[in-house]
């Protein structure tokens, strides 16, 4: 096989997509004679046939690295076993049918500005669908027939289908990515992405955003949660004599005052005691954006408390360049709530994040509550084995979180 003139094509296609080096160079080269151009398995091997490398310009030669890279950074494998469990779908023709659609999803932008576009490439106007679809969503709008009989040569490889092939090295051999090492790879590219992201296309940042903060529905709940809490009713009102009330013309010589909407306040305790793990802390610290997003942007409005068996420091976001998470002890969240009624101004909302094992205060505060539950095993103690942690209040809003 002609290595110089594949790594070459490599190199090109670092120089045109930089932002993809550390997945380029992530992937290990495999020769095989079988594969009828290049193709992935999901450990990052990439299969080569020497006679593709041959007769194939060097300029387009790059567009297949990225193409590949790109099948494996966005998880076309394990979206395709997914969806075929969805819905049931078997047999190789399927399979073909979605490295289709994953092709479809990548090669609607990863060409030009440096990389060649191969003549046979897949593309969604070939097949008369909208450019910037996910595969899933290609997968609904077409089945195997005449449009697609041209590309039944397509094999992308596992990586893109998730159907081994018979050249498959298999999860034993040496040379191959961890699911850590995989991750880690997929971070580092979108790090890169959000760095520059006026110089990569629109799927590729849509991508990178996801890769950060993965949808997670109960983040979705949360969010709602907390926007439900500060537009009740009564939350952010408060009596004003800078504009009296109209009623005071029906009452001679008496001022009255009238309602204003202030902004909502939020105040958030992290749950910070020895049952807590960092992964943990870590997503409340997600959380804590959500919750800043939830109420407009205004950091200003949001305050955080550490808290394990006794309340930590309070920082507005505003005042703060990171958000200082003290504890480690034993747990009881009731010292949280105190100290958070007692707040000058005090909170239209309070957000308690924690794992649940902890004292609940015995009286319902006077501000809404959002409790976010991280999840837990039931457990037992050893001096008690029918031990069960109190659970949140009636009058508290309960989301799951993780």
């Amino acid at each position: 096989m002609d290595e110089e003139k594949l790594y070459a094509a490599r190199l090109h296609a670092v120089r045109s997509r930089p932002y993809l080096a550390t997945a380029l160079f992530a992937l290990h080269v495999v020769e095989s004679q079988r594969v009828p151009t290049m193709a992935v398995d999901q450990h990052w091997r990439c299969y080569v046939s020497p006679a593709f490398v041959d007769c194939t310009p060097l300029e387009e030669l790059a567009g297949v690295w990225v193409h590949e890279v790109s099948h494996l950074l966005r998880d076309h494998h394990g979206r395709s076993d997914r969806f075929a469990v969805k819905h049931e779908l078997t047999g190789p023709g399927e399979r073909l049918r979605m490295n289709i659609a994953a092709d479809c999803e990548i090669n609607d932008d990863v060409f030009g500005d440096g990389l060649a576009c191969p003549e046979d490439a897949v593309k969604p106007s070939v097949l008369g669908l909208d450019e910037g679809l996910l595969m899933e969503e290609y997968l609904s709008q077409f089945r195997l027939g005449a449009r697609t009989n041209a590309f039944s040569w397509l094999d992308c490889g596992s990586g893109a289908d998730g159907l081994e092939r018979e050249w498959d090295l298999g999860a034993d051999d040496t040379h191959r990515l961890t699911a850590q090492e995989r991750d880690a790879v997929r971070f580092r590219v979108a790090q890169g992405i959000k760095g520059r992201p006026g110089s990569v296309p629109k799927g590729w940042q849509r991508w990178a955003e996801k890769a950060f903060h993965p949808p997670q529905p109960w983040r979705e709940l949360l969010g709602a949660a907390v926007r439900s809490a500060v537009s009740a009713a009564g939350v952010g009102e408060d009596y004003t004599y800078g504009r009296p009330s109209r009623r005071s013309a029906g009452v001679p010589g008496v001022v009255m005052p009238s309602l204003r909407r202030r902004p909502p306040r939020v105040f958030v305790i992290v749950d910070t005691s020895a049952s807590v793990s960092d992964t943990e802390l870590g997503s409340a610290i997600l959380e804590i954006a959500a919750i800043v997003h939830a109420v407009g942007g205004r950091r200003d409005l949001v305050s955080v408390l550490s808290c394990d068996a006794a309340a930590h420091i309070t920082d507005p976001l505003c005042r703060a360049e990171g958000i200082p998470l003290i504890g480690g002890g034993g747990t009881d969240l009731r010292a949280g709530f105190a100290k958070a009624v007692r707040t000058n101004p005090r909170p239209d909302v309070i957000v308690a994040l924690t794992d649940g094992e902890t004292p609940w205060p015995a009286s319902r505060p006077p501000c809404r509550t959002v409790v976010g539950l991280f999840p837990r095993r039931p457990r037992s103690r050893e001096d008690n084995p029918h031990y069960k942690p109190d659970t949140p209040p009636a009058w508290a809003r309960v989301v799951n979180v993780g």
